[in-house]
């Protein structure tokens, strides 16, 4: 409001002088009043005085604009950190929503199980209740044999005393010893049948708490199978193998086309043999034409793509499931020749893609480079602008794939250049990933500047280049 008023009286002040050397200038001026302004004092000062208002106002503005700089600085900084907090808050909430899907997966399983116990319990009452009856009925047919038994000894007896002769007394006596006999297994019965009864109940509550036992005993097992599949086998099957370990290393095939070529018709883990390298296993994934190589793998989130360089160049995961062959390895195949290098991928809409390269690969002197050249396909071509890029890892980062100025996060290992978002060995997202800063981490496939893919599967192998094959 200060500086609103100053700068009023400003303008009324410029406007007054204005208005009084207009004035000055239609009237003649004697040289006596020409002496008398020049030597006048008085104007001269408000000169100066009005110089001075223009200054404080300057000076005023300067401040006001300063202060507004620091205000917008301000508001910028908490503005950032808002998004940074929404950020967290939106990664927690998925993280949130995933374990929540787990845990209404295990209520549906916990709920069939019980439905079975149940029925279960359902069928042992009736069967409980339908010896129950049965032993009522017994017991009431006892009883009434144990009274019919009783009227016939009296009648007997009195008949014994009458008229029966001595034969036909001893024939009752015997009858009576028969009966006698029954009612003793009868009674020995009813105990076994009433014995069995209660180990019926007995067996029943030993199954439920067997099933009580197994319905917590299944939770832990999946938790201690996970830990086992993802440590166990991975650490065996992506070894080299040691030379006369099976006895045929000298017969073995340089790849799964060499094996397809030999007649092998079932897909799984073979033993192969490149020149000039140890034997090592592989997944062949054989058709009814060919047979190919497969180098990587993904499906679900079971094996951690997010692992080092040393693990990169070795290999990791489930030569039967999810997997990465190892860099030393794929190398080694490439060396054999030409090869195409195809990929198979699903997104979440539950359509699957191809695309195939012309592919060879650098060593280990220089980051394992990507050479490819795009052939044929229906996925759009992200990997032609990748040739010549070093392989990068979270602990060996190549080509600046990762840095900030690209604004991106990489997970797992990956040929990077520039600023390209294409990952196949991004994080796997048990769902599909919302946003595009959470797809960025993911399984991704980019073309150039176009949209990105968020996959859900994929699947990357190796064949020898044929004579037939096309190219750019």
């Amino acid at each position: 409001m200060k500086l609103f008023c100053l700068l009023l009286l400003s303008a009324a002040s410029t406007a007054a002088l204005h208005l009084d050397a207009s004035g000055r200038r239609e009237q003649p001026t004697l040289p006596s009043e020409a002496l008398a302004t020049e030597a006048s004092p008085t104007e001269a000062k408000s000169r100066f005085a009005m110089l001075d208002d223009v200054r404080l106002l300057a000076n005023g503005l300067l401040q006001l604009g300063q202060s507004l700089r620091e205000f917008v600085h301000k508001t910028k900084a908490q503005i950032n950190d808002i998004f940074q907090k929404l950020n967290i808050f939106d990664r927690s909430f998925y993280q949130l929503s995933v374990v929540t899907s787990e845990i209404k997966e295990e209520e549906e399983e916990l709920k069939k199980t019980t439905s079975i116990l149940k029925a279960n319990n359902e069928e042992i009452r009736n069967l409980s209740l339908e010896i129950n009856s049965k032993i009522n009925n017994i017991l009431q047919e006892r009883t009434q044999l144990q009274s019919k038994v009783g009227s016939l000894e009296e009648r007997l007896k009195g008949l014994s005393q009458s008229m029966l002769p001595a034969d036909q007394l001893s024939e009752i006596i015997t009858l009576k010893e028969v009966i006698e006999a029954q009612e003793r297994t009868i009674t020995n019965l009813l105990k076994a049948v009433k014995e069995q009864h209660d180990q019926l109940d007995h067996q029943k509550n030993k199954i439920k708490n067997l099933e009580d036992k197994v319905i917590s005993f299944n939770s832990f097992q999946l938790t201690v199978d996970k830990a086992m599949d993802s440590d166990h086998s991975a650490s065996d099957k992506f070894e080299y193998l040691q030379i006369n370990s099976t006895g045929k290393e000298t017969n073995l095939p340089v790849d799964c086309g060499d094996l397809f070529t030999r007649g092998e018709t079932k897909s799984g883990v073979y033993a192969i043999k490149p020149n000039q390298s140890e034997p090592f296993y592989v997944h062949c994934e054989i058709s009814s034409d060919q047979g190919l190589t497969v180098i990587q793998h993904r499906a679900d989130s079971t094996v951690d793509f997010d692992q080092s360089w040393e693990m990169y160049e070795k290999g990791f995961g489930d030569l039967e499931k999810d997997f990465w062959l190892g860099l030393k390895k794929i190398h080694t195949i490439s060396q054999l020749g030409t090869y195409i290098l195809r990929i198979d991928v699903e997104d979440w809409k539950e359509e699957k893609h191809w695309a195939e390269y012309r592919f060879s690969m650098a060593g280990p002197s220089e980051d394992y480079a990507l050479h490819v050249s795009h052939l044929a396909g229906d996925l759009p071509d992200a990997m032609t602008n990748l040739t010549g890029s070093r392989f990068s890892t979270k602990d060996k980062n190549n080509d600046s794939g990762c840095d900030a100025d690209c604004g991106r996060n990489c997970t797992g290992g990956w040929w990077l250049s520039a600023c390209s978002e294409t990952n196949l060995n991004g994080k796997y997202f048990s769902l599909r990933a919302k946003g595009r800063s959470v797809r960025r981490k993911g399984i991704q496939w980019r073309p150039g500047a176009g949209p990105l893919y968020s996959l859900k599967t994929s699947k990357i192998s190796l064949r020898a280049s044929l004579a037939t094959d096309g190219g750019n």
